[in-house]
């Protein structure tokens, strides 16, 4: 997708394996982590879900989480798009959407990742993603405000994502 200008051209698959059109979440702050049900960062989902219901809470319909379960370190996220989803609900009682099984790196990377890491390349200009619950900041305008590794964790970004949710929608 070479003519994406902004977050908001995408549609990455779903849990169905159908077209997501993000396009959906144009006007919100949206924040993007690959997720993994095995890894040592797994409980960053207890985590990510307090900090989406404590935003929600106080800005209804201004923000959301994107979930998108990864396979590419160590095999951490094995089963199905079902087998996801039951994880999430059933041991973090996640309530934010858990998109598709997605690689984020690689000749198969999906393009949302492709176009995330050349907006925000990490350390010293590297464009790949290098574990499990990196995370990117969408602002209202689609473009990519922030990046953060995976051993940021969850409740340290409210203030991030509460100044982008001031700003005035682009």
């Amino acid at each position: 997708m070479a003519s994406a200008t902004n977050f908001f051209d995408f549609k990455p698959l779903d849990k169905k394996g159908g077209e997501k059109d993000l396009n959906e979440y144009k006007g919100k702050v949206v924040l993007v982590v690959n997720t993994a049900s095995k890894c040592g960062f797994t409980p960053q989902y207890a985590g990510l879900e307090k900090l989406y219901k404590d935003i929600i809470a106080k800005h209804p319909d201004q923000f959301v989480i994107l979930g998108f379960p990864c396979n590419q370190f160590g095999s951490q996220e094995p089963g199905t798009d079902d087998d996801i989803q039951s994880f999430c609900q059933v041991n973090y009682g996640v309530s934010f959407p858990i998109l598709g099984k997605t690689d984020v790196n690689g000749d198969n990377a999906a393009p949302l990742y492709k176009w995330l890491k050349t907006e925000k390349p990490g350390l010293m200009g590297i464009k790949s993603v290098k574990w499990n619950f990196e995370k990117f900041l969408i602002g209202k305008d689609g473009k990519v405000k922030n990046r953060w590794a995976s051993t940021t964790k969850p409740e340290s970004l409210e203030a991030s994502i509460l100044e982008e949710i001031s700003k005035e929608s682009a």
